[in-house]
């Protein structure tokens, strides 16, 4: 499950989801921020980011 909250909200949402069993690795995984608007941007394993490509072609779940 994904929250996008308000960054001085983030430290009060993450102490409440880990209160319960099933959120006790909760994480905060991301900001939002200006750099790159309406986009995804990736920190690489190197430490350089990049910013996520749009998918392409029918977007259709595997069921295989």
């Amino acid at each position: 499950m994904v929250f996008v909250v308000a960054a001085e909200a983030a430290e009060l949402v993450l102490a409440a989801l880990r209160r319960h069993p099933l959120g006790a690795q909760a994480a905060i995984i991301g900001r939002v921020t200006s750099e790159h608007p309406r986009r995804v941007a990736l920190r690489t394993a190197f430490g350089t980011r990049r910013v996520l490509d749009m998918p392409v072609g029918e977007l259709l779940p595997r069921i295989c």
